[in-house]
């Protein structure tokens, strides 16, 4: 029998390449929930000209209990690609109530805390919770992996993303969710054996190569890496960077917005804003997003170096290719298990960047 799964937020920017992507990869039952059930019917009509009865649209947002309560029954999954983190407990509560799995592609520090407050209760009820799901967070722990299976002896394996917005690509409210995480901006890398504190920078020039050239990047701090010291025990170095743009959009437009989100943190939105415009405005080509891994360890007796990239052009549909292929891995029972889980700590690294290739991402390996 095939899964059913509902997206909210499904009419988003995300939320509509990953049901389109589903309807290309599964066999899948797809249903786009949106607060506004003409736009969801819209969609539907759009992308689901061959094959209309895998696709249903229905009105239901995370914020409304009532919604969620006429929808979620008989679902197999639930994705939230709406940035509703106000309401994650909400919407885990409902999903246990009614037996049904959850992914999600949202950030911040209290959607996470709620859901490992509530992940004995996830696991006792035998369902699978998928949380920091997409390119960044989502591919950095698995990228990690990826590389500690080309070594005997993993020794350091650091991750960067250079991120360069063609001036087509929109802004969404998703960016609104991302201005948040810079309220409580954590730096740390984990170095010597430990993590720095969370409020001391790094600042690295990282060789992307090609034809991004090596970049200034600055250190940014995932949950995701937290546990990678543990499971990796010879790892030395691990941590992400960020790549820098334009010097005014660095050392102006950065600065400025994470001050003005501590002085005034009810103008989030205006100031996502602000930062997207200067994004857009300062970017240059070459116009694409870029996640590495650069790693170095002892393999068959010998120093060796490895590299991993996944690109793409388009950023909200490399967050949507990398999370179908885990669900690729979960509708087959490879990541279906009970508990809250990691998007990059439950799906297979190696068949993930598989399956990413096939969707469209180009993906690139070179060993030294």
């Amino acid at each position: 029998m095939a899964a059913k799964i509902l997206i909210l937020g499904g009419t988003g920017f995300t939320g509509r390449l990953i049901a389109r992507h589903l309807l290309e990869r599964t066999d899948a039952m797809v249903t786009i929930a949106s607060r506004r059930i003409e736009k969801a019917e819209a969609l539907v009509a759009d992308i689901a000209r061959d094959q209309p009865e895998r696709m249903a649209a229905v009105q239901a947002v995370a914020g409304d209990a009532a919604s969620l309560h006429a929808v979620l029954p008989g679902q197999t999954i639930v994705i939230v690609a709406s940035p509703t983190t106000a309401h994650t407990e909400m919407v885990a509560r409902l999903a246990l109530v009614h037996g049904v799995d959850c992914l999600d592609l949202q950030l911040g520090t209290k959607k996470l805390a709620t859901l490992r407050a509530l992940a004995p209760e996830i696991e006792k009820a035998g369902r699978c919770f998928i949380t920091e799901a997409g390119f960044h967070p989502g591919l950095l722990a698995a990228l990690v992996r990826y590389a500690a299976e080309q070594f005997d002896r993993i020794e350091t394996a650091n991750t960067a993303c250079y991120l360069s917005i063609d001036k087509e690509i929109p802004y969404s409210d998703a960016v609104d969710e991302l201005v948040d995480t810079f309220r409580n901006y954590n730096t740390q890398i984990f170095t010597g054996g430990h993590w720095t504190m969370p409020g001391a920078f790094q600042i690295r020039k990282i060789p992307f190569g090609g034809d991004i050239g090596t970049r200034e990047s600055y250190s940014m701090f995932f949950e995701e890496l937290r546990s990678l010291p543990g499971q990796f025990p010879t790892l030395r170095e691990t941590g992400f960077f960020m790549a820098g743009g334009h010097w005014f959009t660095d050392w102006i437009v950065f600065p400025s917005a994470i001050a003005a989100l501590k002085c005034v943190p009810a103008a989030h939105r205006s100031i996502g804003r602000y930062l997207w415009w200067g994004m857009r405005r300062f970017q240059k080509a070459p116009y694409r997003t870029e996640l590495i891994v650069r790693a170095s360890g002892i393999h068959a007796g010998q120093q060796t170096h490895f590299e991993a990239a996944v690109a793409h052009r388009d950023a909200y549909d490399l967050a949507a290719m990398a999370v179908v292929a885990a669900l690729l891995q979960y509708l087959d029972g490879m990541a279906r298990k009970p508990g809250l889980w990691m998007m990059g700590h439950i799906a297979d690294p190696r068949r993930l960047l598989t399956d990413m290739k096939r969707m469209g991402v180009k993906v690139r390996t070179a060993t030294s």
